[in-house]
Formats: structure tokens, C-alpha cells, sequence
């Protein structure tokens, strides 16, 4: 069995955003040659999530509306209350986004089947930022076995 390591660098927008992954991820995956196995993607922060569904842009306006209802920015936070904790100067008051992050997930799992993510036909990996604009790493981990000839 093969293992293959790749980051994807965002440069994230202001706010909440959400990025298709699904075209770099592919293309990490040809470079590979695996031919059967997973792909498993995961995000490196505390503020961010991962998941799969359709990359539709009215869904997408549909989605951040839905975040920001769940956890609302204005709303009073404990983690917010900067001088009762050890922070550093430019640390961020951003408990919505760590709460809309643990509501998701930070990590997804597709099947590699024939050279091929197993997605369904409108099944998108979409990288949701909650909290830039920010620098951001995707670990994109690949794992099977090649095709035998």
C-alpha cells in the first residue's frame, strides 16, 4: 500500500466562505497513480470545516445564512471575554466560528475506486472558512494500491 501527503494553501476572503476543493484534490490524485484506496481530507485549524455536497450557489448562500443563524457573531461568547485569558495581542474574538466548526466537521473520507474519487454526481469537497480572512492548509492524504499490470 501507498501513502501520498499534499497540502492545498487557501488564501481566504473576509468572513465566511466556502471553497470547492474537489478540482485540486482530483488533481492530487492523478499525480499519485492510486488507483483503489481513500482519500482522506483534513483541515489543520480550529476555525474552519470540511464537507461534502453540492456546490450549487444558491445552496452556498443558502449555507452561510444557516451558519450565521446558528451561531451569530453578536451574540455573547465566554471565549470572547479576551481579558480573562492568557491571548496573544491579535487574538481574534471568534467563538461563533469555533462553534460553527465543531457543528461540522474538519475532516472527510472519499473512496477511491478505478483512479476515481467516488463521489455521487453532484457531491462536491467543500472547505468552509468561518473566520478570515486567514492563510489556510487542507492535508490531503492519499492511500492504496496502484493498478497492476
Amino acid at each position: 500500500m501507498s501513502i501520498k501527503n499534499e497540502f492545498i494553501e487557501i488564501e481566504t476572503a473576509p468572513g465566511i466562505e466556502i471553497y470547492n476543493l474537489t478540482p485540486q484534490i482530483i488533481d492530487i490524485l492523478n499525480a499519485t497513480g492510486i488507483k483503489n484506496g481513500q482519500v482522506i481530507v483534513f483541515s489543520q485549524h480550529t476555525t474552519t470545516a470540511l464537507a461534502i455536497n453540492e456546490n450549487e450557489e444558491r445552496l452556498i448562500t443558502d449555507l452561510k445564512v444557516y451558519l450565521r443563524k446558528l451561531a451569530p457573531e453578536s451574540d455573547k461568547y465566554l471565549h470572547n471575554d479576551l481579558h480573562l485569558r492568557d491571548v496573544p495581542p491579535d487574538e481574534p474574538i471568534n467563538a461563533h466560528s469555533h462553534l460553527m466548526a465543531m457543528t461540522l466537521n474538519n475532516n472527510e473520507v472519499i473512496p477511491v475506486v478505478d483512479g476515481k474519487l467516488a463521489l455521487g454526481t453532484w457531491q462536491s469537497v467543500l472547505f468552509f472558512e468561518l473566520d478570515g480572512p486567514r492563510k489556510r492548509n487542507i492535508l490531503v492524504q492519499v492511500s492504496g494500491e496502484g493498478s497492476r499490470q
